[in-house]
């Protein structure tokens, strides 16, 4: 007889007269990620808030974290430098937009420099 374990996160649901309820678990849906020849990607150099330090910086990714994390990954170690991604953006150290644009292209992407 197998319980179902998920009352846990429902206690502050008591009971619901309406048949149509669903229980918010209040988690966000991730957008599923677009294709490569859909996506618009933005390429910069950007200076703000870095010591003087460049960064190209890549916007505009639309899809799962996992997909951006492999992007970015790509785009590391085609350079061959550091960088991170978050909050939908991709940080590649120093001035590489040429570069990142070549293997954006290369694998599909649309993307350019503004």
């Amino acid at each position: 007889m197998a319980f179902d374990n998920d009352w846990k996160d429902r206690l502050s649901v008591v009971y619901s007269t309406n048949p149509d309820y669903k229980y918010d678990t209040g988690e966000v849906e991730e957008e599923e990620t677009l294709p490569p020849a859909k996506q618009n990607l933005r390429i910069k150099l950007d200076k703000r808030h870095r010591n003087g330090k460049a960064v190209t910086l890549i916007t505009g990714f639309v899809g799962t974290a996992a997909d951006l994390k492999a992007l970015a990954k790509m785009l590391k170690s085609g350079c061959g430098v550091g960088g991170s991604d978050k909050d939908g953006e991709i940080l590649v150290q120093g001035d590489h937009r040429e570069k990142v644009l070549a293997i954006l292209v290369k694998a599909g992407y649309k993307a350019r420099i503004i």
